[in-house]
């Protein structure tokens, strides 16, 4: 087995919270690592986000790691996470504001 510590993924928010964009999908036959996600809020006000794992690019209720969770102004929020994430499984994410972006951090194993 491999292990290819990397950047899984990086995204700026579209801006609407109830929309999921996909920061990570974990590829077939391939267990992703995620590590570390950073919220980065590039504004002069507090942004709310929301950070969920699914099977699709959805939001699913029982999926959510964040939800309604806030990053100051002009701040970021590092978030050590650790979770494993089997084949095709999709790290999504939102927050309030286009000038919100996200970066995961981890390991791919194949």
């Amino acid at each position: 087995m491999a292990e290819t510590y990397k950047r899984l993924g990086t995204l700026t928010s579209t801006g609407t919270i109830t929309t999921a964009d996909t920061l990570y999908t974990v590829p077939a036959a391939t267990t992703g690592v995620v590590s570390t996600v950073v919220v980065c809020n590039q504004t002069a006000s507090a942004q709310t986000y929301r950070i969920c794992v699914n099977t699709t690019a959805a939001f699913a209720t029982s999926g959510y790691l964040m939800f309604g969770a806030t990053v100051p102004a002009n701040d970021s929020t590092f978030l050590s996470i650790g979770i494993g994430l089997s084949a095709t499984n999709v790290l999504v994410c939102s927050s309030s504001s286009a000038s919100v972006s996200f970066n995961a951090f981890g390991a791919e194993i194949t």
